[in-house]
């Protein structure tokens, strides 16, 4: 009697069971099509909501979250040097016009004062 044989006809061929395939497969599969994992976590006490928590996850490959219209990691100064130069310079703006304004307060203050 072999590991297949159960003494059922028909069961002597494959058991059943999701198909096989390498951990790389699956892995490619999820990132190139995207997967999201929703759960709300909620505490009431005598039915009056204490907390509600709310998580969102989109597991995906870069190119599948553009797709899908996410790219707050292009945006985010911490995560990206573009978008951190682009904060630094608007910054940098603003600075300049208050000190451009402030000297110009400054230089009406010394001249209504001669």
């Amino acid at each position: 009697m072999t590991d297949l044989d159960h003494g059922y006809p028909g069961l002597e061929t494959e058991p059943y069971g999701p198909p096989s395939g390498s951990l790389a497969d699956l892995l490619e599969r999820v990132l190139d099509k995207g997967i999201v994992i929703a759960g709300d976590i909620k505490i009431d006490l005598l039915d009056i909501e204490l907390l509600t928590i709310r998580l969102r996850l989109f597991i995906a490959s870069v190119d599948t979250a553009k797709k899908a219209g996410i790219d707050w990691w292009e945006t985010d100064p911490a995560l990206s040097s573009r978008a951190a130069r682009d904060a630094l310079a608007e910054e940098n703006a603003q600075l300049r016009q208050r000190l451009d304004a402030l000297e110009r307060a400054g230089a009406q203050t010394a001249g209504a004062a001669s």
